[in-house]
């Protein structure tokens, strides 16, 4: 069985991979590199020789397998989460073990006192139990992909992937000013715990930060920027941007006052966690999402901002 779709404006001039990778999430990526191989997927009628063809809008792709199994995530999102006391948050992929979610701007992901609402709360009061722990942390008004493990096995066994940096984590930002096209920031940084601040300092733990440009205005006042962080360290992201001269708009702590006050509708720092990519050959517990690809689409604040300045992602 086949399926076939034409190439929108939204993937013009994108890698044949990367598009298949954000349509099929329920098929790893060794299947999608496969199934290249084999010459199972056809770019207007012809095989597509190379996973970094480049596709453009209006192109006709013709791949071996169905969205079906995404109906089934959009099904678990409308099931899942409706709870008269928490309210709901977008489930990207549920399995046995693993949920995938993608959380919302102004929420914390534990919660800071007993009773108080977080992601994980939400869960617990979905699941019925307190066991579900979420396995990295994002920024209160941070949006975006977040792992959470189902139990202590697939909790210990995505510590470990988190901890030995084997997932690949991709965050999108818009930033003050022109960005580099390409740069990695390679700064340490000093965690001041008492007062909830990080800054660059020969003293701090090494962290590593990937930039890529993706979009400017005309006027170079601000950049789309894609982020991989190599390393996990607190407010990474939002001090490695500053760092560079280009800080996060919307970012109260790191960012530009001036710019921020012209920005008066900004409420947050414009700050996406876009993707997490995981590897393969995973320990039983995780096996239900090895190879695997998991991203959320752009906030809607953070799409309507690149809108007006003829920005596009």
């Amino acid at each position: 069985m086949s399926y076939t779709l034409k190439i929108s404006q939204d993937d013009n001039d994108r890698r044949l991979d990367r598009i298949l990778r954000g349509l099929f999430k329920h098929v790893t990526l060794g299947e999608i590199m496969k199934s290249i191989r084999k010459g199972e997927v056809r770019v207007n009628s012809k095989r597509a020789k190379e996973p970094g063809t480049k596709i453009f809008a209006g192109d006709e792709l013709v791949v071996p397998w169905s969205l079906e199994n995404e109906n089934d995530d959009f099904k678990n999102e409308q099931k899942i989460f409706t709870h008269k006391s928490w309210g709901k948050i977008k489930v990207l992929f549920q399995g046995e073990n693993v949920l995938i979610l993608n959380k919302p701007a102004g929420i914390l992901v534990q919660p800071d006192e007993a009773g108080g609402d977080s992601v994980i709360s939400r869960v617990w009061g979905v699941t019925g139990s307190k066991t579900p722990a979420a396995v990295h942390r994002l920024d209160r008004n941070t949006t975006g992909v977040l792992a959470v493990a189902l139990h202590g096995e697939a909790l210990r066994a995505l510590e470990e992937l988190f901890k030995n940096r084997n997932i690949r984590k991709f965050y999108l930002a818009i930033v003050a000013g022109r960005a580099p096209e390409e740069i990695v920031i390679d700064a340490p940084l000093l965690k001041d715990s008492e007062n909830n601040l990080v800054k660059v300092s020969d003293e701090g733990l090494t962290a590593v930060t990937k930039c890529e440009r993706l979009a400017v205005d005309k006027a170079g006042k601000f950049s789309l920027v894609k982020l991989e962080l190599l390393t996990g360290r607190t407010h990474q992201a939002r001090v490695h941007m500053a760092h560079i001269k280009c800080p996060i708009i919307g970012d109260r702590k790191y960012g530009d006052f001036r710019i921020n006050r012209a920005l008066k509708n900004i409420m947050r720092p414009f700050l996406h966690a876009y993707e997490l990519e995981f590897p393969e050959n995973l320990k039983p517990a995780l096996k239900e999402i090895e190879g695997k690809i998991f991203s959320a689409p752009l906030p809607d604040d953070m799409k309507e901002f690149l809108e007006v300045r003829g920005m596009s992602f």
